[in-house]
């Protein structure tokens, strides 16, 4: 059963107005992962992934990432609309977080941009941050949304909502 969408206010986005399948779209708003107490990835440039009822998963450039954050591991997934995805450790400031990041090696056409660019799961880093403001994870472990106050729902990935 569909949830009842969240009416947006001003300058916010309803998560329920997003495509499916999943648009992919350039931000340049200022985008910040800080691990162990220091920044690994700084950029304005990255892109939004936006799927009907979840948040946005942004994804950033490679070179975004100082040396040494990302460390590929192994193990893949896949996605009907990307593709098969690669993961890497994220390193910074003395810890690790376990399979925090993943890429497109070499995603479906419509995605093609990221095809070097990196996602970061909030919920395993210190914080992520969008324009300084702190991103609130995507609840579930499994999606990768970054919550903002710019985006309303209710979000995919609390219990009950895996068939939505």
């Amino acid at each position: 059963m569909r949830p009842r969408p969240e009416k947006p206010g001003p300058g916010q986005e309803s998560v329920w107005d997003y495509p499916r399948p999943p648009a992919l779209v350039p931000s340049s708003q200022l985008v910040e992962v800080v691990l162990g107490g220091v920044a690994i990835a700084r950029t304005t440039t990255s892109w939004r992934v936006l799927e009907t009822s979840h948040p946005p998963t942004y994804y950033l450039p490679r070179e975004a990432f100082v040396d040494g954050a990302l460390v590929p591991t192994s193990g893949s997934s896949a996605c009907e609309w990307k593709g098969l995805a690669a993961y890497a450790d994220l390193h910074g400031g003395g810890v690790v977080a376990p399979r925090a990041a993943w890429t497109y090696p070499d995603p479906t056409p419509a995605f093609t941009a990221i095809s070097d660019a990196w996602a970061v799961m909030p919920g395993a880093v210190d914080a992520c941050r969008v324009d300084g403001e702190v991103v609130r994870p995507q609840e579930g472990g499994f999606y990768g949304g970054w919550i903002t106050d710019a985006v309303v729902g209710p979000f995919k990935g609390v219990p009950g909502s895996w068939g939505w």
